[in-house]
């Protein structure tokens, strides 16, 4: 298989705006992702809200394998058209990996057709994120789980589809639990959702956070060039006799 072209996709406002988020991550969530990612021998790129475009151009699309989404306080400022061409490059192959309150933005909605709505809670308590399918791709190299010391809780019922493949489900300090590792095929495009990242906490410098983002990416790539399907063929293969 070819290496992997990853685009990190991230919002970048709550680093600008919230001094408790920029002495986390001064230099924006994106940024121990994409340098972990290229460290693994992805080709990497990045791209913000901000940029023209969201930096989701469709040459920058077209050269994408994987695209992975972060985003929170802005969901609302994501162009619709913008919206409508990752989605159709997701039905096209692309794979996509939504992380944390990306639950709530609109491609992963749109792609689900759900509402993405969760229970949720800031008490800075420990998630412990079980691995319930140890023999998936995503979890290779994991022990039974990861624990985080401090996370944003998010609790059951999580509206979404019933995923195709469940790979991690989180248990909270506070006794809740959730769906935290799911995966579905739209089109021919693979969707992995990955529950933390809250952006007051240093999650992304997690190692094992950060291996399970890298396996998603190999994952969710194409892994062979499949012909586009025919749609309203009109023409019988054999001879129709009435």
């Amino acid at each position: 298989m070819a290496t992997p072209r990853v685009t990190v996709w991230h919002e970048y406002r709550h680093e600008k705006t919230h001094k408790e988020v920029s002495d986390v991550y001064p230099e924006g969530m994106h940024t121990p992702i994409a340098k972990y990612l290229r460290e693994q021998g992805l080709d990497v790129k990045t791209a913000t809200l901000d940029e023209p475009e969201h930096g989701l151009t469709e040459a920058v699309l077209a050269e994408t394998d994987v695209l992975t989404w972060w985003g929170h306080m802005a969901h609302h400022e994501v162009q619709d058209e913008i919206v409508e061409r990752v989605q159709k490059r997701v039905l096209d192959g692309m794979g996509l990996i939504v992380l944390h309150s990306g639950h709530y933005s609109k491609i992963f909605r749109k792609l689900m057709g759900t509402s993405g709505n969760l229970k949720w809670r800031e008490a800075n308590e420990k998630e412990r994120i079980w691995v319930i399918d140890s023999g998936h791709p995503i979890a290779e190299g994991l022990g039974e789980y990861i624990e985080l010391p401090h996370e944003e809780m998010y609790g059951e019922r999580f509206d979404i589809p019933t995923p195709d493949e469940l790979v991690f489900v989180s248990w909270f300090e506070g006794g809740e639990v959730f769906r935290s590792g799911c995966c579905w095929t739209r089109g021919r495009g693979k969707v992995f959702y990955f529950r933390p990242g809250h952006e007051t906490f240093p999650t992304y410098f997690n190692p094992e956070v950060l291996k399970v983002i890298y396996n998603a990416a190999r994952w969710a790539a194409p892994h062979a060039i499949e012909p586009i399907p025919i749609v309203n063929a009109k023409v019988p293969l054999e001879t129709i006799r009435s």
